[in-house]
């Protein structure tokens, strides 16, 4: 089986189908393959084990054609981009005590779990 996301306006992931291997051999055969089911064109395929593509995709994730990845919503304003994984980091490095945190971007600082 083979997934693909099905990309909207300025490739916003709107959802991801599942196709057997029987209908998309390749990617172009699975993006043919869908696009004839579902009369839309704009399709690109998925791993669930990320080994292509940086990221499974969820709904509202974006497709970098330039990085040929999928990148998460962004979590929080203060977050960057790592350009290596295409996913979000805090401009800060979680506390590796022990304790729980949770981000406060208000302070754009980890703050203890259930303290915000």
């Amino acid at each position: 089986m083979k997934y693909f996301a099905k990309l909207g306006l300025n490739s916003k992931v709107k959802g991801v189908r599942l196709v057997s291997d029987t209908d998309a051999p390749t990617e172009k055969a699975g993006i043919a393959f869908l696009h004839k089911k579902h009369n839309y064109p704009f399709w690109v395929q998925t791993f669930k084990d990320r080994s292509q593509r940086k990221n499974y995709p969820g709904t509202g994730s974006t497709y970098d054609e330039d990085r040929d990845a999928f990148i998460p919503k962004k979590p929080f304003a203060s977050w960057v981009l790592n350009e290596t994984t295409c996913r979000w980091e805090a401009p800060v490095a979680y506390p590796d005590d022990g304790t729980i945190y949770e981000w406060g971007e208000a302070t754009t600082n980890w703050v203890e779990y259930g303290t915000l």
